[in-house]
Protein backbone atom coordinates (compact mmCIF):
# COMPACT_ATOMS: atom_id res chain seq x y z
CA UNK A 1 0.00 0.00 0.00
CA UNK A 2 1.74 3.28 -1.20
CA UNK A 3 2.18 6.03 1.44
CA UNK A 4 -0.55 8.19 0.02
CA UNK A 5 -3.27 5.67 0.04
CA UNK A 6 -2.29 5.28 4.15
CA UNK A 7 -3.05 8.90 4.34
CA UNK A 8 -5.62 8.87 2.95
CA UNK A 9 -7.09 6.38 4.75
CA UNK A 10 -5.91 7.56 7.70
CA UNK A 11 -7.36 11.14 6.98
CA UNK A 12 -11.06 9.46 6.33
CA UNK A 13 -11.32 7.14 9.48
CA UNK A 14 -10.00 10.57 11.42
CA UNK A 15 -12.38 12.40 9.70
CA UNK A 16 -15.31 9.78 10.26
CA UNK A 17 -14.15 9.59 14.02
CA UNK A 18 -14.36 13.52 14.34
CA UNK A 19 -18.02 13.34 12.79
CA UNK A 20 -19.00 10.42 14.92
CA UNK A 21 -18.00 12.84 18.22
CA UNK A 22 -19.48 15.80 16.48
CA UNK A 23 -22.69 14.22 16.51
CA UNK A 24 -22.48 12.85 20.29
CA UNK A 25 -21.96 16.26 21.64
CA UNK A 26 -24.69 17.61 19.48
CA UNK A 27 -26.94 14.85 21.03
CA UNK A 28 -25.61 15.66 24.48
CA UNK A 29 -26.19 18.72 24.18
CA UNK A 30 -29.94 18.37 22.82
CA UNK A 31 -30.72 16.48 26.16
CA UNK A 32 -32.21 18.74 28.69
CA UNK A 33 -30.60 17.89 31.75
CA UNK A 34 -29.64 21.03 32.63
CA UNK A 35 -30.67 23.65 35.23
CA UNK A 36 -32.65 26.38 33.43
CA UNK A 37 -34.15 29.87 35.18
CA UNK A 38 -37.41 29.09 36.63
CA UNK A 39 -40.72 29.41 34.74
CA UNK A 40 -43.83 31.07 35.63
CA UNK A 41 -46.35 28.32 36.95
CA UNK A 42 -49.74 28.05 36.56
CA UNK A 43 -51.64 26.69 40.01
CA UNK A 44 -50.60 26.46 43.66
CA UNK A 45 -46.95 25.56 42.72
CA UNK A 46 -45.20 28.58 42.15
CA UNK A 47 -43.27 28.43 45.15
CA UNK A 48 -41.83 24.84 44.10
CA UNK A 49 -38.10 25.85 42.52
CA UNK A 50 -37.78 24.73 39.49
CA UNK A 51 -36.97 21.39 38.05
CA UNK A 52 -33.27 20.52 37.46
CA UNK A 53 -33.57 17.76 34.92
CA UNK A 54 -35.34 16.03 32.61
CA UNK A 55 -35.99 12.39 31.55
CA UNK A 56 -35.44 12.77 27.54
CA UNK A 57 -37.65 14.56 24.91
CA UNK A 58 -40.61 13.30 23.46
CA UNK A 59 -39.35 10.99 20.72
CA UNK A 60 -36.48 9.55 22.12
CA UNK A 61 -37.24 6.06 23.57
CA UNK A 62 -40.78 5.79 22.27
CA UNK A 63 -41.56 2.34 22.39
CA UNK A 64 -40.28 1.72 25.91
CA UNK A 65 -43.36 0.83 27.88
CA UNK A 66 -42.18 1.45 31.53
CA UNK A 67 -40.45 4.74 31.50
CA UNK A 68 -41.71 7.21 33.89
CA UNK A 69 -43.26 9.26 30.01
CA UNK A 70 -45.39 5.91 29.69
CA UNK A 71 -46.83 6.38 33.45
CA UNK A 72 -46.77 10.11 32.90
CA UNK A 73 -49.06 9.49 29.16
CA UNK A 74 -51.14 6.61 30.97
CA UNK A 75 -52.35 9.60 33.45
CA UNK A 76 -52.93 12.08 30.76
CA UNK A 77 -55.49 9.42 29.04
CA UNK A 78 -57.79 11.17 31.24
CA UNK A 79 -59.91 14.28 29.67
CA UNK A 80 -59.77 15.87 32.98
CA UNK A 81 -56.76 18.98 32.68
CA UNK A 82 -57.41 20.60 35.73
CA UNK A 83 -55.30 18.08 37.69
CA UNK A 84 -52.63 18.54 35.77
CA UNK A 85 -52.03 22.37 36.93
CA UNK A 86 -49.96 20.90 40.27
CA UNK A 87 -47.52 19.00 37.63
CA UNK A 88 -46.48 21.99 34.93
CA UNK A 89 -44.97 25.30 34.78
CA UNK A 90 -46.05 27.34 31.33
CA UNK A 91 -44.77 30.06 30.16
CA UNK A 92 -46.19 33.90 30.79
CA UNK A 93 -48.36 35.46 28.43
CA UNK A 94 -46.44 38.31 26.84
CA UNK A 95 -47.63 41.74 25.59
CA UNK A 96 -48.84 41.09 21.88
CA UNK A 97 -47.15 43.12 18.96
CA UNK A 98 -48.41 42.84 15.30
CA UNK A 99 -45.14 41.34 14.80
CA UNK A 100 -45.84 38.51 16.34
CA UNK A 101 -49.76 38.40 15.16
CA UNK A 102 -47.81 38.36 11.89
CA UNK A 103 -45.23 35.52 12.61
CA UNK A 104 -47.63 33.20 14.22
CA UNK A 105 -49.39 33.58 11.26
CA UNK A 106 -46.47 32.51 8.97
CA UNK A 107 -45.82 29.51 11.13
CA UNK A 108 -49.82 28.29 10.52
CA UNK A 109 -48.94 28.78 7.01
CA UNK A 110 -45.72 27.08 6.58
CA UNK A 111 -46.80 24.03 9.20
CA UNK A 112 -50.35 23.45 7.35
CA UNK A 113 -48.27 22.95 4.20
CA UNK A 114 -45.67 20.81 5.68
CA UNK A 115 -48.13 17.88 7.08
CA UNK A 116 -50.93 18.55 4.85
CA UNK A 117 -49.48 14.64 3.51
CA UNK A 118 -49.86 13.20 6.98
CA UNK A 119 -53.22 13.44 7.13
CA UNK A 120 -53.04 9.93 5.80
CA UNK A 121 -51.43 8.78 8.79
CA UNK A 122 -50.18 6.11 6.82
CA UNK A 123 -47.94 8.35 5.40
CA UNK A 124 -46.56 9.46 8.65
CA UNK A 125 -46.14 6.19 9.88
CA UNK A 126 -43.83 5.34 6.26
CA UNK A 127 -41.61 8.92 6.48
CA UNK A 128 -40.32 7.37 10.13
CA UNK A 129 -43.43 8.94 12.92
CA UNK A 130 -43.97 6.84 16.05
CA UNK A 131 -46.74 6.32 17.62
CA UNK A 132 -46.26 7.14 21.29
CA UNK A 133 -48.39 4.08 23.88
CA UNK A 134 -51.27 3.48 21.00
CA UNK A 135 -52.38 0.72 22.95
CA UNK A 136 -53.30 3.09 25.58
CA UNK A 137 -56.65 5.41 25.16
CA UNK A 138 -55.57 8.65 25.04
CA UNK A 139 -57.69 12.36 24.12
CA UNK A 140 -55.10 12.59 21.02
CA UNK A 141 -51.91 10.43 20.24
CA UNK A 142 -48.31 11.50 19.48
CA UNK A 143 -46.91 10.44 16.49
CA UNK A 144 -42.86 11.34 16.88
CA UNK A 145 -40.39 11.94 14.79
CA UNK A 146 -36.97 11.24 16.09
CA UNK A 147 -34.87 12.99 13.13
CA UNK A 148 -37.34 15.81 13.78
CA UNK A 149 -36.68 16.53 16.92
CA UNK A 150 -33.29 16.44 16.65
CA UNK A 151 -33.28 18.54 14.06
CA UNK A 152 -35.28 21.10 16.10
CA UNK A 153 -32.44 21.46 18.53
CA UNK A 154 -30.73 23.05 15.45
CA UNK A 155 -32.71 24.88 13.91
CA UNK A 156 -36.28 25.78 13.63
CA UNK A 157 -38.62 25.12 10.44
CA UNK A 158 -42.33 25.33 11.20
CA UNK A 159 -43.10 22.72 8.46
CA UNK A 160 -41.07 20.57 10.26
CA UNK A 161 -42.54 19.59 13.56
CA UNK A 162 -41.36 16.86 16.33
CA UNK A 163 -44.71 15.38 16.76
CA UNK A 164 -48.13 15.19 15.21
CA UNK A 165 -51.58 14.73 16.78
CA UNK A 166 -53.64 12.49 15.83
CA UNK A 167 -57.24 11.79 17.25
CA UNK A 168 -58.54 7.89 17.27
CA UNK A 169 -61.53 7.00 14.56
CA UNK A 170 -63.12 3.82 13.78
CA UNK A 171 -61.03 3.67 11.00
CA UNK A 172 -57.50 5.08 12.25
CA UNK A 173 -56.59 8.09 13.03
CA UNK A 174 -57.46 12.02 12.10
CA UNK A 175 -54.57 14.42 12.20
CA UNK A 176 -55.48 17.07 14.31
CA UNK A 177 -52.65 19.13 14.99
CA UNK A 178 -48.52 19.15 15.67
CA UNK A 179 -46.11 19.84 18.58
CA UNK A 180 -42.86 20.97 18.60
CA UNK A 181 -40.59 20.83 21.23
CA UNK A 182 -37.02 22.18 22.95
CA UNK A 183 -34.62 21.20 25.21
CA UNK A 184 -35.35 21.76 28.82
CA UNK A 185 -32.53 24.42 28.98
CA UNK A 186 -34.06 26.53 26.95
CA UNK A 187 -34.81 29.87 27.45
CA UNK A 188 -37.87 31.78 27.58
CA UNK A 189 -36.03 34.22 25.01
CA UNK A 190 -35.56 30.96 22.64
CA UNK A 191 -39.01 30.04 22.90
CA UNK A 192 -40.30 32.97 22.32
CA UNK A 193 -38.03 33.26 19.17
CA UNK A 194 -39.49 30.27 18.16
CA UNK A 195 -43.75 30.74 18.85
CA UNK A 196 -43.98 34.15 20.01
CA UNK A 197 -45.32 33.63 23.53
CA UNK A 198 -47.85 36.31 23.74
CA UNK A 199 -50.06 33.85 21.39
CA UNK A 200 -48.46 30.36 22.55
CA UNK A 201 -47.63 29.11 25.80
CA UNK A 202 -44.71 27.01 25.93
CA UNK A 203 -45.23 23.98 29.04
CA UNK A 204 -43.13 21.88 31.12
CA UNK A 205 -44.37 18.59 32.64
CA UNK A 206 -42.76 18.65 36.14
CA UNK A 207 -43.30 17.27 39.75
CA UNK A 208 -44.08 13.48 39.04
CA UNK A 209 -44.24 11.03 41.87
CA UNK A 210 -44.05 7.49 40.15
CA UNK A 211 -45.20 4.64 42.36
CA UNK A 212 -43.24 1.93 43.08
CA UNK A 213 -42.20 -0.52 40.28
CA UNK A 214 -44.50 -3.19 41.59
CA UNK A 215 -47.17 -1.17 42.49
CA UNK A 216 -47.86 0.25 38.95
CA UNK A 217 -51.16 -1.59 38.95
CA UNK A 218 -52.36 -1.30 41.92
CA UNK A 219 -51.28 2.38 42.99
CA UNK A 220 -53.17 5.00 44.11
CA UNK A 221 -53.16 7.58 41.38
CA UNK A 222 -54.80 10.24 43.49
CA UNK A 223 -51.87 11.06 44.97
CA UNK A 224 -48.97 9.23 42.29
CA UNK A 225 -48.71 10.45 38.93
CA UNK A 226 -49.38 13.36 37.06
CA UNK A 227 -53.33 13.95 38.66
CA UNK A 228 -51.50 13.12 41.40
CA UNK A 229 -51.55 15.03 44.74
CA UNK A 230 -47.62 14.77 45.18
CA UNK A 231 -45.18 17.24 44.20
CA UNK A 232 -42.28 17.49 46.47
CA UNK A 233 -39.15 15.10 46.24
CA UNK A 234 -39.81 14.80 50.38
CA UNK A 235 -43.59 13.93 50.00
CA UNK A 236 -42.55 11.48 47.20
CA UNK A 237 -39.87 9.56 49.20
CA UNK A 238 -42.39 9.41 52.03
CA UNK A 239 -44.27 7.66 49.99
CA UNK A 240 -42.03 4.87 48.43
CA UNK A 241 -42.10 6.46 44.69
CA UNK A 242 -39.73 7.67 42.56
CA UNK A 243 -39.79 11.46 41.64
CA UNK A 244 -38.96 12.98 38.26
CA UNK A 245 -38.55 16.63 38.39
CA UNK A 246 -39.33 16.83 35.24
CA UNK A 247 -40.01 14.67 32.06
CA UNK A 248 -39.40 15.55 28.20
CA UNK A 249 -38.54 19.20 27.70
CA UNK A 250 -40.48 22.16 26.79
CA UNK A 251 -43.30 21.84 23.94
CA UNK A 252 -45.96 23.57 22.17
CA UNK A 253 -48.95 22.05 20.59
CA UNK A 254 -50.51 23.96 17.30
CA UNK A 255 -53.80 23.07 16.23
CA UNK A 256 -53.72 24.45 12.38
CA UNK A 257 -57.10 23.62 11.35
CA UNK A 258 -58.97 25.34 13.25
CA UNK A 259 -60.04 29.27 12.99
CA UNK A 260 -58.39 31.91 14.99
CA UNK A 261 -55.06 32.26 17.10
CA UNK A 262 -56.26 31.20 20.20
CA UNK A 263 -58.11 28.07 19.05
CA UNK A 264 -54.65 27.22 17.20
CA UNK A 265 -52.16 28.22 19.79
CA UNK A 266 -54.31 26.67 22.74
CA UNK A 267 -52.58 24.19 25.05
CA UNK A 268 -55.88 21.70 24.93
CA UNK A 269 -57.67 20.87 21.58
CA UNK A 270 -61.20 20.58 22.11
CA UNK A 271 -62.81 17.12 20.95
CA UNK A 272 -65.95 16.53 19.48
Amino acid sequence: MSARNTAIQLITKAGTLFGALFLVGVLLAAIPAHKSQQPQTSGAQESQSAPSNATTMPGMDMSEQHTPEAGAVHDMSSDSHDAHSLHMYMTAPRPQTPGDVQRANEIVTQLRGGIEKYKDYHVALDDGFKIFMPDIPQPEYHFTSYKNGFLGTLNFDPSRPTSLLYKKTSSGYELVGAMYTMPKRATEEQLNARVPLSVASWHLHTNLCLPPRDQMRSADFTKFGLKGSIVTQDACDAAGGRFQPSIFGWMVHVYPYEDGLDKIFTMYHHMD
